[in-house]
C-alpha cells in the first residue's frame, strides 16, 4: 500500500519541514521588516511570495500518500523555487548597481495590486527600494540569503522529481 511505502513517508516529512523553513524565512523577514524597521521594497515582497508558494505546495504535497500528487506539487514548489531564484538573483543585481533601479515605480502598483497586499498590506505592500543597501547578515545581504534559500529548495526538489519520477 502507498501510505505504508517508506520512502514516500519519508519524502512527506521534507515537505513538511521544507514549507516550515518557507515560512520561518518569511517570518524573519517580518522580523527585519518591524523590528529593524527594514522596508521591504517590491523584489522583497515577491520573493515572500515564492517563500509561501514554495511552503504552500510543499504542505499541499505531504499531505498526498501518492507519488502522483507529491510529484505534482514538488514540481510546482520547485517552479516557485526556481521564480525566487530569478528575483533573488534580480535583487542582488540591483544592489550592485545602484544607479539601476528596480522599476520601483513600475513594479509597485504591479505588486501592491495583489490580493495578498489588500488581505494583509503591513506584510505585502511595498514600502522600500530596492536599491537600498540594508546591513549585511553573517556578511551576506538579504537578498544573497534569500537566494541561497531558494536554490537550497530548487536542488532537492529537482532531485527528488527526478529520482522519484518512475514511482507510482
Amino acid at each position: 500500500m502507498h501510505h505504508r511505502d517508506p520512502v514516500l513517508r519519508s519524502e512527506r516529512t521534507w515537505l513538511v519541514l521544507l514549507g516550515l523553513i518557507c515560512v520561518a524565512l518569511v517570518a524573519g523577514a517580518l522580523y527585519l521588516q518591524f523590528v529593524k524597521h527594514e522596508d521591504p521594497c517590491p523584489l522583497c515582497i515577491i520573493q515572500r511570495y515564492f517563500f509561501l508558494l514554495v511552503a504552500i505546495f510543499a504542505f499541499l504535497g505531504a499531505r498526498f500518500n501518492r507519488w502522483r500528487g507529491v510529484r505534482l506539487l514538488e514540481v510546482l514548489a520547485a517552479l516557485s523555487a526556481l521564480g525566487g531564484i530569478v528575483t533573488a538573483a534580480r535583487h542582488i543585481y540591483v544592489l550592485a548597481h545602484p544607479g539601476f533601479s528596480c522599476g520601483f515605480d513600475a513594479l509597485q502598483p504591479v505588486v501592491d495590486s495583489l490580493p495578498p497586499a489588500h488581505w494583509l498590506p503591513s506584510v505585502f505592500k511595498v514600502a522600500g527600494l530596492c536599491e537600498t543597501p540594508y546591513p549585511p547578515i553573517l556578511g551576506l545581504s538579504l537578498p544573497t540569503w534569500s537566494l541561497i534559500a531558494f536554490v537550497v529548495a530548487f536542488v532537492p526538489l529537482t532531485l527528488s522529481i527526478v529520482r522519484n519520477r518512475r514511482r507510482s
